[in-house]
């Protein structure tokens, strides 16, 4: 899922919607220009909504993030694939004949994005409910439109409690159905996740 996230003003940039703890949400997250972006924007972003580029998938007992964030890089990388694509990968070497631009979009979605959500914060974060990362989050979290919103939210917590000047506690209980979901939705990737690593799929194909 590529998230646009954009505020009163000329920017705006695509965010990926981590799985973070609700205890420690996210503040905000890096800018990321995505339309005809060069090969290193879109593999460093690439890694950082999956998993580290190149580092092997955890084993049992593995910290949770990681396991989901592996099982992502094995869908969107067999999605990628399937397509006649290169998954993207960071540093030099790109093999010839690579395009970029269809990799990012294949990737993240392409065209006005399908979901969209107004913070607080002034924020309006956006998402596509096309392309290999959220067809990947569909297959893991059961509902990526309900992910995505969940996500957000739970990742500005403490960005609104400061905007709003409340206590955090106190924004937390405002938003108790959203962090609800967010731990049923996480629960279900996680089993979904290991799943998908314990029986790899055929080449090029991502579990249905």
């Amino acid at each position: 899922m590529a998230v646009i996230k954009e505020q009163a003003g000329p920017r705006t940039g695509r965010h990926p919607a981590p799985a973070a703890r609700p205890k420690a949400a996210a503040a905000r997250l890096p800018v990321v220009a995505v339309r005809a972006v060069p090969l290193a924007v879109v593999a460093v972003l690439a890694c950082a909504v999956l998993t580290g580029c190149g580092a092997a998938g955890p084993g049992p007992g593995g910290d949770p993030d990681e396991l989901i964030k592996a099982a992502t890089r094995r869908l969107t990388d067999a999605c990628l694939v399937r397509q006649g694509l290169v998954p993207p990968s960071p540093g030099p070497g790109r093999p010839p004949g690579s395009d970029d631009r269809r990799v990012s979009e294949a990737l993240f979605g392409a065209g006005p994005a399908e979901l969209s959500l107004a913070l607080p914060t002034g924020y309006v974060v956006r998402a596509h409910t096309d392309g290999c990362l959220a067809a990947a989050q569909q297959r893991l979290y059961g509902d990526q439109p309900g992910w995505f919103r969940a996500s957000v939210v739970v990742n500005n917590l403490e960005p609104e409690a400061a905007r709003t000047r409340r206590d955090l506690a106190e924004v937390r209980a405002r938003h108790r159905a959203e962090i609800a979901d967010w731990q049923r939705l996480r629960a279900h990737a996680l089993t979904e996740a290991t799943t998908v690593l314990d029986t790899p799929p055929p080449k090029g194909n991502p579990p249905a």
